[in-house]
This record gives C-alpha cells, sequence and structure tokens, in this order.
C-alpha cells in the first residue's frame, strides 16, 4: 500500500505542477517559463521515473522532487503571479 499511496501523490503533484505550467505557457507572459515548468512536472510522473530508471540506472531522490516541486510553487505563486493569470484564462472560457 505504501508505495501505491506514494504513486498517487506523485500522480496528483505531477498533474498540479502540469496544470502550472500550462497556465503559465498560456495565459502567461513568458512562454519559455511554463514549458520550462512542464519539464520539470514530467518528473513526478511515475512511468517517466521507471524510464529514467530503466535508460540511465538510476532514479530521482524523493528529496529532489520536493525542491523542485517547492521551486515551481516559488516561483508560479511568488513571482509568477498565478491567481492573476487563472483570472485571465477564467476570462478567456466565460
Amino acid at each position: 500500500m505504501n508505495e501505491k499511496f506514494w504513486n498517487v501523490i506523485s500522480w496528483l503533484f505531477g498533474l498540479l505542477f502540469l496544470a502550472i505550467g500550462l497556465v503559465n505557457t498560456f495565459w502567461g507572459n513568458d512562454m519559455g517559463f511554463g514549458i520550462f515548468i512542464i519539464v520539470l512536472s514530467l518528473i513526478f510522473f511515475p512511468p517517466l521515473g521507471a524510464l529514467i530508471k530503466r535508460m540511465f540506472g538510476f532514479s530521482i531522490h524523493y528529496v529532489i522532487k520536493i525542491l523542485i516541486g517547492l521551486f515551481i510553487l516559488w516561483a508560479a505563486l511568488g513571482v509568477g503571479e498565478l491567481f492573476d493569470k487563472i483570472s485571465l484564462m477564467l476570462k478567456d472560457f466565460s
């Protein structure tokens, strides 16, 4: 159960960070930053972790994932003005 639990958590954070990257890509003022966040979010998806382990013989340590996750949150919420970009996104859809 422990591994299944962490896989679910990893999927959830991967989807959250992917969504942050998509918002920054399409409604932000820096498409490159959004794409960078999307690429970083990929390490949270368990199938990619398995692929990295199979191809290179190592996996990304959970401490590195936590630090990358904190960086994404800091960049999106602190300097990235995520909530303003979400407002722009919602205006486009309404």
